[in-house]
């Protein structure tokens, strides 16, 4: 297993701060084993073409990320890693020739490594063939095996020989939702679906094993069911203690956005608040109540940050649809129930007078205004320009789960045409990642340098997955802003 490193440190405080380190996991063997019978049970829309999303689209991504933080890895070497000669190795976890970056971290590699440990091996074979109904001699079979196989097994469900033991976890590459960095701790999700049990398990072991977050094991925060939830009826969400990553934001140094959710329930929410100002985490929360639907899956599908005085969202999020009660439908049927939009914020100081915010819009302002003293009047960007139908349209293909390299460059989906328009008329450059990537080569672009641009990343495939860029990383060190 890989040696402890001194220099490693775990700490988010904004949305925007300067990437320095994250986690992220490329798209696996199991993304390819989605049938269409199982995709809205393993949690995809759709299925994917397993060659195009890695190196028509996620290897893209990788480059990029090498670019901003980690350099050395790439520059000067670009041609040799994508030759048709290299097979793209360099993109291939657990393969001698894998970049096996140190800002740039492969959850496979992790795993791996953490599980050539013989004692801490045994027990996640037990514990991932009690949940998945292993028989005992899969169990002995899975426990004798190599590290870096086993690894891929426990996250594809595959054995060597192509036969599916278990279904795969293609959610894996959303490793936004396995757990959220806060200051200098990592609040761990609790999913939703039976579908995540796995890869939240898997993560649990990581992050609590491996050698890599030895200082910060104290600091790996695990929200617990609410008392005597067992006795609770139903496994209905308002039941349940969930919570996933995409429903957390890291905002300010002091304040954390929760989502309540599809995924992250109520009960959720108000454990986590009590972890976080139990253990001084954070000294504000703000939940904000989003409509419980497919189409806003978690917070950070609906709005994210841009800059410290600048945000994307989707209008119906921003606003909350006004009820009329003299329209005449209501006197003629019973009125509807409004997917009202609610934002309420609570402190350390004073957790039973939680402020109220007129809109969500109110609260991002406020966020920028007063805990990141912009010094500019905050600005709102509209997912698909506010243009009926293409706001719901780009919405669902996530123009606003957008992830910030650095404070204002941000990565998104190129096929947003009209909220690529709106990033435009806000005054930012757009540029497609192919482009970039070729300048920033050259030396004719410097990643330190580049300002307020929406860096457009392929994503016909991608795109069915139900996540972008936001989703598909885990901060885990920023510079302060």
């Amino acid at each position: 297993m890989s040696e402890q490193n001194p220099n490693f440190k775990v700490s988010v405080n904004t949305e925007i701060g300067r990437l320095r380190k994250l986690l992220i996991h490329s798209p696996d063997s199991g993304l390819g084993k989605v049938v269409p019978s199982k995709a809205q049970d393993w949690l995809f829309e759709d299925i994917v073409h397993l060659d195009t999303i890695r190196k028509g689209e996620y290897d893209y991504y990788i480059k990029l990320l090498m670019y901003f933080l980690d350099p050395e890895k790439i520059k000067g070497k670009l041609a040799e890693i994508d030759s048709e000669a290299s097979d793209r190795n360099f993109y291939k976890p657990n393969h001698p020739d894998f970049h096996n970056s140190k800002s740039v971290i492969e959850i496979q590699n992790l795993l791996s490594e953490m599980l050539e440990n013989e004692s801490i091996r045994k027990k996640l074979v037990a514990a991932v063939c009690a949940i998945e109904g292993c028989t005992y001699k899969v169990q002995l079979e899975l426990t004798n095996t190599d590290p870096k196989q086993l690894a891929e097994i426990f996250i594809s469900g595959t054995l060597a020989n192509d036969t599916m033991i278990f279904a795969p976890i293609p959610n894996l590459i959303f490793t936004r939702d396995v757990g959220t960095t806060i200051n200098n701790h990592i609040l761990l999700n609790k999913p939703a679906k039976k579908a995540r049990v796995r890869e939240t398990l898997l993560m649990r072991y990581i992050f609590f094993n491996h050698p890599l977050f030895e200082d910060y094991r104290n600091n790996i925060l695990e929200i617990p069911d609410v008392t005597m939830h067992f006795l609770r009826p139903g496994d209905e969400p308002a039941f349940s203690t969930t919570l996933e990553g995409g429903d957390v934001m890291m905002v300010s140094p002091n304040h954390v956005l929760i989502g309540c959710s599809e995924r992250t329930s109520e009960h959720g929410a108000n454990e986590a608040i009590k972890l976080l100002f139990d253990q001084d985490v954070v000294e504000k929360v703000t939940v904000v109540k989003i409509p419980s639907k497919r189409d806003y899956m978690h917070l950070d599908t609906v709005f994210t940050q841009v800059k410290r005085d600048t945000w994307v969202i989707l209008n119906s999020i921003a606003h909350s649809p006004k009820y009329n009660p003299y329209e005449p439908i209501n006197f003629l049927k019973e009125p509807e129930k409004l997917e009202a939009t609610t934002a309420i914020q609570f402190t350390k100081a004073n957790p039973s007078e939680p402020k109220h915010f007129e809109h969500v819009e109110a609260l991002l302002n406020d966020i920028s205004q007063n805990d990141l003293k912009s010094t500019e009047p905050t600005k709102i960007i509209y997912s698909g320009n506010n243009q009926f139908p293409y706001d719901s349209r780009e919405q669902w293909t996530d123009s606003c789960n957008l992830l910030a390299i650095k404070e204002g460059v941000v990565l998104g989906y190129d096929r947003n045409d009209k909220t690529v328009e709106a990033f435009k008329a806000a005054g930012f450059d757009v540029v497609d990642v192919k482009d970039l990537i070729q300048d920033l080569e050259s030396g004719k672009v410097n990643a330190e340098t580049i300002t307020d641009t929406l860096i457009l990343m392929p994503s016909a495939e991608l795109s069915r997955a139900r996540g972008g860029f936001h989703c598909m990383s885990l901060p885990i060190l920023r510079d302060n802003l």
